[in-house]
C-alpha cells in the first residue's frame, strides 16, 4: 500500500494566514478533523482524545491521573503525598497540545460547544499540575498558558450565547472571563500585568463591540427618549415617558 499523503493534500493548499481545517469521515466510519500544516496535516478524532488512543484504558490521560488520584485518596484517606513527577507532567502537557490544536480547529469550524469542552479539559490539566506537580518548574510551564485558555473558554461560551441572541448573558460571560484572568494575575503577584495582558485587552474590546450590538430593552429605549425629550424641553412628552418607564419597572419588580 502506498503511504504517500500527497493525494490527500492535493488541491488543499496551505495558507499561513489562516487556520486551514476541514472535516472528513475516517476509514473507521468516525468523524475526523484535519488541520493543514505547512508540511502535512494533523488528523484528530472529534470525540475523546484527539489521537484516538485510550491511555491506560481511559478516555484521556487526564482521566487516568484523576482515577489514580481518587484511588490514592481511598487508600490513604487524603491526597497527601500524591505527586506527579516530571515525566507525568510532560505527558500531560503533550496531551494539552493535542486538545489545543483541536480547540483552534473547532473555533474555525464554529463548533463553540466543543471548543469550550476542550478548553475545560486543558484547564483541568492545569489544575492537576498546579496542585500535584513535584517541581515548581512543571507547575509554571503549565500555568503560563492559563490566561490564554481562560480567554478561549470565555470566547467559546460567549459565541454560544451570541448565536442565541442572548446579548446580556454574553456580556456577563465576558465580564466573568475578565475577572477570572485578573484573579489569575493577582494570585501570582502580577497585578501589574492586568492592563497589559493581550487576553484582557481582547475581551475588553470585544465587550465594547457586543455592548454596541446589544438591543436596548424597552425601559432603556424609553429612558433614552425621556432624556431627549427633556433636552428638547418637551416636558409633556417627558412626563408621559416617565410614567411609562415607572409602569414597566413596576411590572418587572412584580414579576420577579
Amino acid at each position: 500500500m502506498n503511504k504517500d499523503i500527497s493525494p490527500i493534500l492535493e488541491g488543499w493548499d496551505y495558507r499561513p494566514d489562516e487556520v486551514n481545517v476541514r472535516k472528513v469521515t475516517g476509514l473507521d466510519g468516525r468523524e475526523k478533523i484535519q488541520l493543514r500544516l505547512e508540511l502535512g496535516l494533523y488528523q484528530m478524532d472529534t470525540q475523546g482524545r484527539p489521537d484516538g488512543s485510550r491511555p491506560h484504558g481511559h478516555e484521556s490521560l487526564l482521566d487516568h491521573y484523576l482515577a489514580v488520584l481518587e484511588e490514592h485518596r481511598r487508600k490513604y484517606g487524603s491526597d497527601e503525598q500524591f505527586k506527579l513527577n516530571g515525566e507525568d507532567c510532560a505527558h500531560l502537557r503533550m496531551e494539552s497540545m493535542q486538545y489545543y490544536h483541536r480547540r483552534i480547529s473547532f473555533f474555525e469550524l464554529k463548533e463553540y460547544q466543543s471548543a469550550e469542552r476542550d478548553a475545560d479539559h486543558n484547564l483541568q490539566i492545569m489544575d492537576l499540575l498546579k496542585d500535584y506537580a513535584e517541581s515548581e518548574a512543571d507547575r509554571m510551564l503549565s500555568e503560563q498558558y492559563r490566561a490564554f485558555v481562560l480567554m478561549d473558554r470565555t470566547k467559546a461560551r460567549t459565541h454560544q450565547s451570541l448565536e442565541c441572541k442572548d446579548y446580556r448573558l454574553a456580556l456577563a460571560q465576558i465580564d466573568e472571563g475578565i475577572e477570572q484572568i485578573e484573579e489569575f494575575f493577582k494570585e501570582h503577584g502580577r497585578a501589574d500585568l492586568i492592563d497589559k495582558a493581550m487576553e484582557i485587552g481582547f475581551l475588553r474590546n470585544w465587550r465594547s463591540e457586543v455592548a454596541r450590538d446589544c438591543p436596548a430593552s424597552e425601559p432603556e429605549r424609553l429612558e433614552q427618549q425621556l432624556k431627549e425629550a427633556v433636552e428638547q424641553e418637551n416636558f409633556e412628552k417627558a412626563a408621559e415617558l416617565r410614567d411609562r418607564v415607572r409602569e414597566l419597572k413596576g411590572q418587572t419588580k412584580a414579576g420577579s
